[in-house]
């Protein structure tokens, strides 16, 4: 692979969000009365979105009675306090560093919403090439649109595209787009399937053995940051 074009999903691979996911989510219990869940709980299905927190805090899932008014509170409490309770994973600033430094394009595919993704990516000063949120095209992952629609975005085959994703919708929509895939073990990697059954090209225990594996795609000299 020559000149790859690295994708990220946002939560639980750059950005550690679930803290202000899980304060969120413990907000819907307490308006019903139900005390607080430790957040170890909450915090491996926090790239799953409000799917995932209102299933593990309120066992509510979409199609249930009065879920999506249950979602809508869920996001606007989670909109109030995003900002104070999110920040880059350590060692990130660097491996986006050393993308830029050595000439190579990143972008960042999330199914979080515009509203929500766009103004946490400005305050973490994150300058992707390209952002695609879940309602930027009419299907979110697993479904390929989104990566695609990045790819397209800047003029790169997804051949030449590697998807870097801490869920295993992540990688299904990585191998469904045509593209080298990385599963990004720090993250929050659900609390279903291991990350080892993924059927990832590649498994990256931290931020910066991604850009390793760049480096030997790419045919670059490997070092570490």
């Amino acid at each position: 692979m020559t000149t790859p074009l690295v994708l990220f999903d946002f939560d639980g691979t750059l950005a550690d969000t679930a803290p202000g996911l899980a304060v969120a989510a413990n907000r819907q219990r307490a308006y019903r009365g139900l005390a607080p869940l430790p957040y170890e709980r909450l915090r491996p299905v926090a790239s799953q979105g409000a799917r995932g927190l209102l299933r593990a805090a309120l066992d509510l899932r979409p199609g249930d009675a009065g879920y999506d008014e249950v979602r809508l509170r869920f996001l606007a409490d989670y909109a109030e306090l995003m900002y104070d309770h999110s920040a880059l994973f350590a060692d990130v600033p660097k491996l986006l560093a050393a993308l830029t430094d050595a000439g190579l394009r990143w972008g960042i595919v999330t199914n979080k919403q515009t509203s929500l993704a766009e103004p946490l990516v400005d305050h973490l000063q994150l300058a992707a090439a390209v952002v695609v949120c879940g309602d930027t095209t009419p299907h979110a992952k697993p479904h390929p649109a989104p990566l695609l629609h990045a790819a397209a975005a800047l003029n790169h085959p997804p051949e030449h595209c590697l998807y870097v994703g801490d869920d295993l919708r992540d990688v299904q929509a990585g191998h469904a787009a045509g593209m080298t895939t990385i599963a990004a073990a720090w993250g929050y990697c659900g609390d279903e399937a291991p990350v080892e059954s993924w059927q990832a090209h590649h498994i990256a225990p931290l931020p910066l053995d991604t850009w390793a594996v760049v480096q030997t795609l790419a045919g670059l000299s490997v070092t570490r940051s």
